[in-house]
């Protein structure tokens, strides 16, 4: 299993690709889109940062965007904490999970299912925007941000359709570090509780055992953790999410 460093640089390496802006040294890696969208704006980590300092550099770097701050392991000791003490608020405590492809579970494609690599981002991005919650009005410059992604990996777009067309699952394989992590992995609404989500997951994961991978990684919502945890996936650590 790669060390969790690994895993959270190949997070950072990820959502570093949708910057366009200023995106500082690795004591302070910020991130910002422009899609108005708090998870795709951001600071990645803060390490031998005063908090002070750091959120009034991150200020300045992502002033006019919604954002977050990422903090898990790969940010000092009591970074959460001090930043909840200048006013940040808690939003979310999502699990970093990892799997050897070898233990990963087998899953079946539900009936009428079919998976395959895409490139229409902009049928891609509006199907995964309607799930993620991007708003209608920032569609179209996450559509752009993804045209222009420069992250340093691959980035490999599975969308799940049914017989008549539509998208109603996606996944983005992220292959960078020597791992695989997944981002995007959702099911419209109503067509969930059908294993659309397992079966894409489970699909990414085959794709990076062929390019010679051997471990995948994710973010998880608490919500969907028993569910990673049936494919096989587990928890090494978690990032606590913050805004202000």
């Amino acid at each position: 299993m790669e060390a969790l460093d690994t895993v959270l640089a190949a997070h950072r390496a990820y959502l570093l690709g949708w910057n366009i802006g200023a995106a500082g040294g690795p004591d302070l890696p910020t991130y910002r889109s422009d899609v108005p969208h708090a998870p795709l704006n951001g600071v990645l980590r803060v390490a031998g940062r005063t908090p002070q300092d750091a959120l009034a550099e991150a200020r300045h770097r992502l002033d006019g965007v919604p954002r977050i701050w990422w903090v898990g392991p790969d940010s000092d000791a009591g970074t959460a904490d001090a930043l909840a003490s200048l006013g940040a608020v808690e939003v979310a405590r999502m699990p970093i999970m990892t799997v050897a492809l070898g233990a990963a579970a087998d899953v079946p494609i539900p009936a009428g299912l079919h998976i395959r690599e895409t490139t229409d981002l902009d049928a891609f991005v509006s199907a995964y925007a309607r799930v993620s919650g991007i708003a209608s009005d920032g569609v179209a410059t996450a559509i752009e941000r993804e045209k222009a992604f420069t992250g340093d990996g691959t980035v490999i777009r599975l969308a799940g359709h049914l017989d008549d067309g539509r998208i109603v699952g996606t996944a983005v394989a992220w292959l960078s570090h020597g791992l695989l992590t997944l981002y995007f992995v959702g099911t419209q609404p109503e067509e969930r509780r059908r294993g659309i989500g397992a079966a894409l997951t489970r699909a990414a994961l085959d794709l990076a055992g062929e390019r010679g991978v051997r471990t995948a990684a994710l973010t998880s919502t608490p919500i969907a953790e028993p569910v990673y945890g049936r494919l096989g996936f587990r928890t090494v650590g978690t990032f606590r999410l913050l805004t202000f």
